[in-house]
């Protein structure tokens, strides 16, 4: 009763910038999957160093068996992938060093992975970074940092307005 005469409480969730880097577009990420937002809409980072830290405060939903890629989900329930470079799988985990753990909590800034990132200019198709929402049926609105550079745990990268 109460949410139908007050409406419901406006939530906005910064996400900090996961990497240091160049912020790359998501049409212009060099993979169909992401470029054509399939699995959802955000940006990506060219990455200057091999440091992921966590965009916000959440939980670990899922970190893949080769450290390339994990899944956060925040209290609210925006669902995040970050993405370390294009068919980095294929490097079976070589050079990709985990710190969480599925289940873990994490804050924004906590460090996730590290990665040999000349290993990954030299084994993988592209260094660009996906950082995606996967669940944008709850987001009302998504304002992006476009254009600049960003400094991992400092920059916002993407501002979500909840539904």
């Amino acid at each position: 009763m109460l949410k139908k005469l007050f409406g419901k409480k406006e939530t906005l969730i910064d996400l900090i910038a996961p990497i240091t880097g160049k912020v790359v577009k998501m049409e212009d990420v060099p993979d169909p999957v992401f470029s054509q937002k399939m699995m959802g809409d955000g940006m990506a980072i060219e990455p200057t160093e091999g440091v992921v830290v966590s965009p916000v405060d959440g939980e670990i939903v899922q970190i893949f068996p080769t450290n390339h890629a994990v899944g956060l989900r925040t209290q609210s329930g925006l669902e995040i992938l970050i993405h370390i470079g294009m068919e980095t799988v294929a490097m079976n985990g070589e050079g990709f060093k985990s710190h969480v753990a599925q289940g873990d909590k994490v804050k924004a800034g906590d460090k996730l992975v590290t990665f040999d990132l000349e290993l990954v200019k030299e084994k993988a198709e592209s260094t660009i970074s996906p950082i995606v929402i996967t669940n944008f049926d709850v987001v009302d609105s998504l304002t992006k940092a476009e254009g600049i550079s960003v400094t991992r745990g400092e920059s916002v990268l993407l501002q979500v307005k909840m539904k």
